[in-house]
């Protein structure tokens, strides 16, 4: 596919939904887990939302079990978490694959358009993508890589 508009996504609640609902908004797209030693990074992801929210960026949080099961099983539990110790209000949506044969293809095509340093699938938690207003993919930010630090080239987007 060739555009992040081309894939549709599952919400938190089951439905499905299109990422063209997005067409015009920067984005952030994490991977997330609620165990990880990167969790806290939900609260600079959360400061950059409610900073920049009104000029468009959307952040979308996948959570994923996909290493060393750091997520809770229920999704009404991850999103309880989320808002309760972070106040995350940017949308979330099921837990997905993120790496392997069953990657869900969002993350196939992000991990194709953006590879990692080391490698081209996602090497951990809160693995983050900065998407232009087009839908390009314009930067990846490895795990390790606080939120914070994206603010300069989400400026450049705004």
């Amino acid at each position: 596919m060739g555009s992040i508009y081309d894939y549709k996504v599952k919400k938190a609640n089951g439905e499905i939904e299109s990422l063209e609902k997005f067409k015009g908004q920067p984005l952030i797209i994490v991977n997330t887990a609620s165990k990880c030693g990167f969790t806290p990074q939900f609260a600079e992801l959360q400061d950059l939302y409610e900073t920049y929210k009104d000029q468009g960026l959307q952040i979308l949080g996948f959570p994923s079990a996909q290493f060393n099961n750091q997520e809770f099983d229920d999704m009404e539990e991850t999103m309880e978490f989320c808002q309760l110790n972070y106040g995350v209000s940017f949308p979330m949506f099921a837990t997905v694959d993120v790496k392997g044969k069953t990657a869900d293809p969002l993350f196939k095509y992000l991990t194709s358009t953006q590879k990692g340093l080391l490698t081209e699938g996602i090497k951990w938690n809160f693995t983050k993508f900065l998407v232009d207003r087009n839908g390009n993919v314009i930067k990846r930010y490895a795990p390790q890589t606080s939120p914070k630090k994206m603010e300069e080239d989400l400026k450049n987007l705004i």
